[in-house]
This record gives structure tokens, C-alpha cells and sequence, in this order.
């Protein structure tokens, strides 16, 4: 299938580290889907920068995250949005920093933001009148296991 045909995602910084650092199981499907390329996964820059700022400090920091397998995970299965994605003035998010994933989720025209974060969950109901479905992983697993598309 052409890669524009595969429906596409953003993955906000905690799901991320979910998946590379603390190797959760919730987030199991979600990742077999992104390695099966049934998915396209995008990000920024500046996403990737968070990540590695946030895993520099607290508990992630604890962990000693295996930066090797972060690096080859953005090289591999995350495709690289060019340049910076326009604010979406209609669509703020409370916290400033989760900002990025919406911006770059309504550019891309992206079918899924996957968050955990309740500043960006918060904005789930609005984010449908731009063609974008913002869940937490387990709920977009439970969908695509069901065979159904996520809400």
C-alpha cells in the first residue's frame, strides 16, 4: 500500500516512553502496528528534543534509558514532519509544551493523536471537527483489535 494511504498518527512524549523506556505492555498493539507499518507514525524535531530533554530528569532518568534503541526507533519507524507545523489557533491546549502534537497532528492531517495526557484528552471532543481522533492507547487497541477503526 502507498505509503500516503497508510493512516497516519502522532505519539505524544509519555506514550513514547512507554513504549522505549518503560517497555509497557498497554502499549503492546499499538507498537506491533507502527513495526507492521500498518501506521504511519510522524513527529518533529522538537518532538524527539522533548523526549530526550524529558528522559535527561526524574524517574525516565532513574530507568538509564537506552538512548541507542530511542535513536534507532525515531530513525526506523518515525517518519520526520519537514519544518514546523502552523499553531492551531482553534484547538489550544492548556499546557503550551503538548502544543506541538496537536499542531502537527491537524497539519498532517493525521487520523490519531495517541496521548495520555489530560491537557491533550481534554481536547478530544474539539479535535473531531478537524477530522482527528485524540485517545489513549489502550482505547485505540481495544478498537483495532475489535477490527473496528478507533473512535
Amino acid at each position: 500500500m502507498p505509503q500516503e494511504h497508510i493512516p497516519a498518527m502522532v505519539i505524544d512524549t509519555q506514550v513514547v516512553m512507554d513504549w522505549l523506556v518503560f517497555d509497557e505492555a498497554t502499549v503492546a498493539g499499538l507498537v506491533a502496528a507502527i513495526e507492521r507499518r500498518d501506521v504511519r507514525w510522524l513527529g518533529t524535531p522538537a518532538m524527539k528534543a522533548e523526549l530526550l530533554h524529558v528522559l535527561g530528569r526524574g524517574i525516565a532518568a532513574s530507568r538509564q534509558p537506552n538512548l541507542d534503541r530511542i535513536h534507532a526507533a525515531f530513525s526506523e519507524w518515525c517518519r520526520a514532519w519537514p519544518g514546523v507545523p502552523p499553531r492551531v489557533e482553534r484547538l489550544l491546549c492548556r499546557d503550551p509544551d503538548d502544543q506541538m502534537f496537536i499542531d502537527l497532528a491537524i497539519d498532517a492531517r493525521c487520523t490519531w493523536l495517541i496521548s495520555r495526557d489530560r491537557a491533550v484528552l481534554a481536547l478530544s471532543k474539539r479535535a473531531r471537527a478537524f477530522g482527528l481522533e485524540i485517545v489513549k492507547p489502550e482505547i485505540w487497541i481495544k478498537f483495532r483489535t475489535a477490527g473496528t477503526p478507533a473512535p
